[in-house]
């Protein structure tokens, strides 16, 4: 994913600026933005603090990290079973 210009605590520092009574169009120009990623943070971003974000990012590296070590166990008891199952037909024989 590629790693954008500007932090999370930027993108909320930015917001909170438009909150306190700064024109979009002013912040736009001043922080070099298209119109459609203000809105999109602001959609995505808006109303959040920092701690909340950075705790989300935390998260969202934790579900990944326990949706990888999930699929590797995964496997690893299909690989067994499948073992297991070569050894009994070979005994039966």
């Amino acid at each position: 994913m590629k790693k954008g210009r500007f932090s999370v605590a930027q993108i909320v520092a930015i917001l909170q600026q438009q909150a306190s009574s700064w024109m979009v169009t002013q912040l736009v120009r001043k922080h070099g933005l298209s119109n459609a990623t203000f809105y999109t943070w602001k959609s995505k971003y808006g109303g959040a603090s920092v701690a909340e974000l950075t705790r989300v990012e935390h998260l969202k590296e934790e579900n990944r990290y326990l949706k990888q070590m999930v699929a590797d166990l995964s496997l690893q008891n299909q690989a067994t079973k499948e073992i297991l199952r070569k050894k009994a037909s070979v005994l039966r024989r």
